[in-house]
């Protein structure tokens, strides 16, 4: 038996409100739990498959986790997250997308991984996630804060 680690692959999807301008996106964010991050906050997201299309994945962990048909899913870059304290390393791929039905809200579908979702827009996510503390009872899941470390400048928009 092999006692080997692997590289995961990770998907996570800005799901954007149709409020957001191209420099200041509001999208969807979760507080994490019963799993690594636990108390975090977080996009939708999850593993790859295998043979699966990143975009598909991101749909399709969308719907599992926020009850949400999104639409219009790119891909939007990608970060190198390791996580010695973990044991974990993953390449997430970023996406971007949005809600079929604007009037839909996003609900808790698994109860055990979310404590619930949210707005927020870019400007406080940035301002918040820079700092390597708790910031106003926020911390953000360690590929959000690579996501400005490593991709400093990018901001999520659908092309």
């Amino acid at each position: 038996m092999s006692t080997q680690q692997q590289v995961r692959v990770g998907v996570a999807l800005f799901i954007l409100h149709p409020s957001s301008t191209p420099s200041n996106p509001t999208f969807l964010l979760g507080r994490r739990k019963g799993s690594h991050g636990a108390g975090t906050y977080a996009l939708p997201g999850g593993h790859l498959e295998f043979g699966e299309d990143p975009a598909t994945c991101a749909g399709r962990e969308a719907m599992e986790e926020t009850g949400l048909e999104v639409v219009d899913i790119e891909f939007f870059t990608a970060t190198n997250d390791y996580m010695p304290d973990e044991g974990k390393h993953y390449i997430t791929l970023w996406m971007v997308g949005r809600r079929k039905d604007e009037s839909v809200e996003a609900e808790v579908m698994e109860k055990d991984k979310c404590e619930g979702w949210e707005w927020c827009a870019w400007e406080k996510f940035v301002e918040e996630a820079g700092e390597e503390r708790e910031v106003e009872g926020r911390r953000y899941f360690l590929p959000m804060r690579n996501l400005l470390r490593q991709r400093a400048g990018v901001i999520p928009s659908p092309r």
